[in-house]
């Protein structure tokens, strides 16, 4: 039992990776989009990203995610599987015991109060490299230290460590509010789905999946989760870009009043298509990943000690 415990963190661990590299790109057009000025819609913001920076734009702080989702997954997915085969034990008294809704949905919410005390740090990190060499928006600050357009962080350890000198524990974690909010519901949201609508493609004689069930349900359950938990995307986003120049969210409350007040209620839509179509990809590739490298790793089990 504990080796197939751990297979769960190690299949997740692949599935995070996969998932990076189809969905990086896409993700710096979210951030931009949301946190930036100027861009427009997406299409636009996609060719300036291009003129501007070619390819290598897209992929602009990708080995940090590349590292920390893969591990941020590898958790998500170990605590997911591990706890839902707890719940089949004491409610069952079977691991392997179907899991109910109730069992999904308890699964997921523990996977996502973990993963956010992975997360926010990660998130943060992230999106200042990304946001950094944006031109700064508000008129009339007297910025001295930094000037806009010039980097303030030389790389992801960097980004950390200053951020922790000049903000502390509370500036790492800043966000997590409104990652909460968007974690805990959007795992919900991401796991139910995907397994009623696998356990819905997939034939009555099967036992597991095939190929094109996972990535049609892991894209549909991605695109549901990814376009419900984008006007918490956004919060969050504003309140981790906030503070590469200067603060000026309070908080979660806060800094929806005064993104409602300042861009009105479309302003929590913002990046929601392009969430919604990244959502798919990314987490089609992230289950494939996962799903076909934890039944790899039990067909090597099986051979090695049958």
């Amino acid at each position: 039992m504990g080796s197939l415990q751990l297979q769960d963190f190690a299949a997740g661990w692949v599935g995070g990776a996969a998932s990076v590299v189809v969905g990086h790109p896409l993700d710096t057009v979210k951030t931009r989009l949301q946190a930036g000025q100027g861009y427009g819609n997406t299409l636009n913001c996609v060719l300036t990203v291009y003129r501007n920076e070619s390819v290598a734009g897209f992929f602009k702080g990708m080995s940090f995610p590349l590292a920390s989702i893969a591990v941020y997954s590898s958790v998500v997915f170990g605590v997911f599987s591990n706890t839902q085969r707890l719940l089949g034990q004491l409610r069952h008294g079977d691991a392997s015991h179907t899991p109910a809704l109730v069992d999904v949905a308890l699964a997921s919410t523990v996977a996502g109060f973990i993963s956010v005390g992975i997360g926010t740090p990660v998130d943060l990190v992230k999106i200042r490299l990304q946001m950094q060499t944006q031109t700064y928006s508000t008129a009339n600050v007297k910025l001295k230290p930094t000037v806009p357009g010039f980097p303030v962080y030389q790389g992801p350890i960097h980004c950390f460590k200053t951020v922790l000198q000049k903000e502390g524990i509370a500036g790492i974690y800043r966000g997590m509010g409104a990652m909460l909010l968007r974690d805990v519901p959007g795992y919900c949201l991401y796991f139910i789905p995907y397994t009623f609508f696998c356990g819905w493609i997939t034939p009555d004689e099967c036992i597991s999946p095939n190929p094109t069930s996972i990535w049609l349900a892991g894209g549909v359950a991605g695109a549901i989760s990814w376009g419900t938990a984008t006007p918490m995307d956004v919060v969050k986003s504003r309140l981790q870009a906030d503070g590469v120049y200067l603060n000026k969210y309070k908080g979660v409350l806060d800094c929806i009043l005064q993104s409602y007040q300042n861009e009105g209620l479309k302003v929590f839509f913002r990046g929601i298509t392009i969430n919604a179509v990244r959502g798919f990809p990314t987490s089609s590739a992230m289950f494939l990943g996962y799903e076909l490298s934890l039944k790899a790793m039990r067909r090597d089990q099986t051979e090695t000690n049958p």
